[in-house]
């Protein structure tokens, strides 16, 4: 049973009084990253090789989270991971999260202290720690996270490097997090839903949802391996991979037999025909075109070998090329699955009205 403290709203509160709640932990004594950290009006980072990775994103309730869905701690670890995922699909690594949240005066507190804790929990699991941020007021819940990270040393990985004759390779799965979603929206978890579907599969593929688990450590490795181009799966597979083929001018030509089973998120092999059948839907449709995996896709020389954890996927061809097997390619940059585009969604739509 919650008392009246736990409640304590942060009007009650009062701005500096819930600053110093969320503050938490300082950074390790041996982290030589952060030179000032909270408490001052900035933070000090060390930028070893003088450059900075950094991006920012933002979740905004009723269009990115819902907190019937969502537990807050969840809501705090997707802020931190989709940003981070995107330090690691540059070749970088986490040095530091600055995170911003907008709330209206009766937000209780709480709710506020399992949000910090579940962003610190995430950007932990990073390499890196919260340096700072802002509170405001505002009508709903708004997160908003700078990621900024180092390149140690090598070059940073972008989209339009992928040359033909590269094979593509993905780390991690996709398809869980839409797979989660779509049992949500169909009433998992609540009173009377009729959804048929074993509750563990179900549990699985909604945590992927709640609480993606990007492969941070495969962005560097990826990039000391000779990758010569990486995107975040956060919008889809099909829409992400157009972004490589579109700023590389080439042709990306996937195997669907790669993409098999594909889940990802700690889902198992299996877990999204299952939950497809329980819902009429087509588990292509998720693996393709649904995002918030935040797995990596890359394209990688031919004649290299691909870091652990990573698969391949596909080629990487020129544009009106005759590759092995027959047929011709397209004259202009696309993302070929077998022999066609894909003509499902065409990346993730915000569920918000």
């Amino acid at each position: 049973m919650r008392t009246a403290v736990d409640e304590a709203t942060v009007a009650e509160v009062g701005e500096f009084g819930v600053i110093r709640r969320l503050v938490g932990e300082r950074p390790p004594a041996g982290d030589r990253t952060v030179l000032v950290d909270t408490g001052d009006d900035a933070a000090v980072l060390a930028a070893a090789d003088s450059r900075v990775v950094a991006c920012t994103d933002m979740l905004v309730e009723g269009r990115h989270f819902r907190l019937d869905w969502s537990a807050p701690a969840d809501v705090g670890g997707k802020a931190i991971a989709q940003n981070a995922a995107d330090i690691a699909a540059m070749g970088g690594i986490c040095t530091g999260f600055l995170v911003a949240l907008g709330c209206p005066p009766s937000t209780p507190v709480r709710v506020l202290e399992e949000i910090s804790a579940g962003a610190r929990a995430e950007a932990a699991r990073a390499g890196a720690a919260i340096v700072g941020g802002d509170l405001v007021q505002a009508r709903q819940l708004v997160l908003s996270v700078t990621a900024l990270g180092t390149l140690g040393g090598r070059r940073a990985v972008r989209r339009g490097g992928a040359r033909p004759g590269d094979v593509l390779a993905v780390c991690g799965g996709t398809g869980a997090s839409a797979a989660g979603l779509a049992l949500l929206q169909a009433g998992w978890g609540a009173p009377g839903c009729a959804v048929a579907l074993d509750d563990a599969v179900a549990a699985r593929l909604t945590d992927a949802h709640r609480r993606p688990r990007p492969p941070y450590a495969a962005g560097p490795q990826a990039a000391a391996a000779g990758a010569t181009a990486m995107i975040d799966v956060s919008d889809g597979l099909a829409a992400d991979l157009g972004h490589i083929a579109e700023d590389s001018g080439v042709v990306l030509r996937v195997d669907p037999a790669g993409l098999r089973g594909d889940a990802g998120g700690g889902a198992r092999c299996g877990d999204l025909r299952s939950a497809a059948d329980a819902l009429g839907a087509d588990p292509r449709d998720w693996v393709l075109g649904g995002g918030e995996d935040h797995a990596l896709a890359a394209t990688f020389p031919a004649a290299g070998t691909l870091p652990e954890g990573w698969r391949t996927v596909g080629t990487v061809h020129a544009p009106g090329d005759a590759p092995e097997g027959g047929g011709r390619t397209p004259v202009g940059p696309a993302v070929l699955f077998g022999d066609s585009a894909y003509g499902g969604a065409p990346g993730w739509v915000a569920f918000g009205r």
